[in-house]
């Protein structure tokens, strides 16, 4: 065997590194001639409220499925859908790809996208949800935090992921390349077990700029990625607090006082209708004049002009210029003697 082709065997053997990046051969009459050997046909059964547009869209059905060689069956008294296959099926797998097609048509997905799931780079995954949740409660306020407001949430995540997401009662539905299910189903369970999507679809926007970078292709990208950090602590790991015993005393604590006894307490009780009116009126005046007043005095607080008080600095200031005025008339005096002095010598 020469160098050439063992370097080709060496290649061809080596495991590939990112296995979504393997491309999925195409499967072609040629390869099964013979056809199928037996009939292998799937059934579903679809809600009421479905019935009428599958009955509108079903010739669609059929054309879309004979294009494969397969047979569609629309039953209404039953309530169900049946694929076939037929003599002239030559894709083994093509009848899996139509049992999708049909499951995801039952869950209110529209027949312009479940007929994606018959090309070969195009799956689906129904992820169940409602069992993740047992609070009915929580259930709801987790599935809509999925689809957002206005739908927000759940269009982000289809545009990341490239995939058709429909939220329907207890169940998912999502259709589109198998790397961007895989991706729907973490963010779908992740949300479910109380993670905020938010954070799988900042690290899908940051991964989708990563990508981009050649250099960073073989080194870890967990530093660049939100961490989520769950700040309900379990019970069972919170700190016990240590309950102090109360003393022991043989008598029962005091009866509270019923509302009769207050009222003797105040001598209400005695009062007659009248009074008793009177008596509240008089204190509903009083409360309402004490917070009329607690309001004049809020709105005229900063009206109220702030008092003037020298500084420190200032007080120094003027002590030193109290200090340093000048006596005229003891100067007058001393200028006089001064000159009477020199007169006489």
């Amino acid at each position: 065997m020469s160098d050439s082709e063992t370097e080709k065997t060496r290649i061809s053997t080596e495991p590939v590194e990112n296995a979504w990046a393997m491309k999925i051969p195409s499967f072609k009459p040629e390869d099964n001639p013979h056809g199928m050997v037996e009939e292998s046909s799937f059934a579903t059964l679809f809600p009421k409220y479905r019935e009428r547009y599958l009955k509108e869209v079903w010739p669609l059905v059929e054309q879309c499925v004979a294009e494969h060689h397969l047979k569609a069956e629309l039953d209404l008294v039953e309530g169900s859908m049946v694929v076939k296959t037929s003599r002239k099926t030559w894709d083994p797998y093509i009848i899996i790809k139509a049992r999708d097609m049909i499951k995801l048509m039952a869950r209110s997905v529209p027949f312009e996208q479940a007929k994606r799931v018959l090309q070969d780079d195009i799956g689906c995954d129904i992820i169940k949800i409602g069992n993740l949740v047992h609070k009915k409660e929580k259930f709801v306020k987790r599935r809509q935090r999925l689809i957002g407001p206005n739908g927000a949430t759940l269009k982000s995540i289809e545009l990341l992921t490239d995939c058709y997401v429909l939220v329907q009662g207890n169940t998912v539905a999502a259709l589109g390349p198998y790397k961007g299910l895989q991706q729907v189903r973490d963010i779908v369970v992740e949300t479910m077990n109380n993670v905020h999507p938010i954070y799988n679809i900042k690290a899908l926007m940051i991964k989708r700029e990563l990508m981009k970078d050649p250099r960073l292709a073989n080194e870890d990208w967990s530093r660049f990625l939100p961490k989520f950090k769950n700040k309900n602590i379990s019970k069972r790991k919170q700190p016990k607090v240590k309950k102090t015993k109360k003393e022991y005393t043989p008598f029962p604590p005091a009866q509270p006082e019923s509302k009769v006894d207050k009222q003797l307490a105040s001598g209400e009780y005695f009062l007659n209708k009248e009074q008793k009116q009177a008596k509240r009126q008089q204190e509903r005046s009083a409360k309402q004049a004490e917070a009329a007043k607690r309001q004049d005095e809020r709105r005229n607080k900063d009206f109220v002009p702030p008092t003037e008080e020298a500084s420190s600095s200032k007080k120094r200031l003027l002590a030193e210029d109290a200090s340093s005025k000048v006596d005229v008339k003891a100067l007058k005096a001393k200028l006089l003697k001064a000159n009477k002095k020199k007169a006489q010598s």
